[in-house]
This record gives structure tokens, C-alpha cells and sequence, in this order.
């Protein structure tokens, strides 16, 4: 039952990621753009580059605080990175289940002994 839940919750996950992959690479995009304005504007020397760096800056931050609900997408691709984690550590506890069997056990206390 619990990999089932973990089947569907991953399942609402990769939707909710695939439906803002387009608003997360605009704000990648935007974001690194601001960065190169930036950059530009700290270069810049006269008093109008670095207004129409400014202004530049201005217009790719509106684009970027519109994509800011792609946020919602980076939350549904660390609940995917969690189910997956949760989904492989339960085959872990599986096999330490197995391990309580004696002739397990005996393998490996005869295999250290032999050491």
C-alpha cells in the first residue's frame, strides 16, 4: 500500500513539474539574464548606459516575478527526488528483514570467522 501512495503521489509530482517546465526555464533564463545585466551595468561608465541598463533590468524582472510560481515546479522535482529516495530505502529494510534468517546469519559470522 505505502508504494502505491508513493506510485501516485510521484505520479502528481511529475505532472505538476511537467505543467511548469516552461514558466521554470523562463525564470532560469530571466534570472541569468538580470545577472548579465547587472554586470553590464557595473561596467557601464556614462550616466545613460546605466539607465538603459536599468531599464533593461527592469523589464526582465517583470518577466521573471511572472514565472515565479515555477517555484511550484522546483517543489514537485524535490517530491519526485523524495519518493525516489523513500522507494529505494524501503528495498533496504527489505533485505535487512532477510537478514534475520539464521543461516544468513551463520554465512556471515563463518565468513568473518575465516578472516
Amino acid at each position: 500500500m505505502k508504494k502505491f501512495l508513493l506510485f501516485v503521489a510521484a505520479l502528481i509530482a511529475l505532472a505538476v513539474l511537467l505543467a511548469n517546465l516552461g514558466p521554470m526555464i523562463l525564470l532560469g533564463v530571466s534570472v541569468w539574464l538580470l545577472y548579465v545585466v547587472f554586470k553590464q551595468f557595473t561596467k557601464s561608465e556614462s550616466t545613460a548606459g546605466k539607465i538603459g541598463w536599468v531599464i533593461l533590468g527592469l523589464i526582465i524582472l517583470s518577466v521573471a516575478v511572472s514565472n515565479i510560481y515555477a517555484v511550484v515546479g522546483l517543489a514537485a522535482a524535490y517530491a519526485i527526488y523524495w519518493i525516489y529516495k523513500n522507494w529505494t530505502s524501503t528495498k533496504a529494510e527489505d533485505s535487512q528483514v532477510q537478514s534475520n534468517d539464521p543461516f544468513t546469519n551463520f554465512e556471515k559470522q563463518w565468513a568473518e570467522l575465516n578472516k
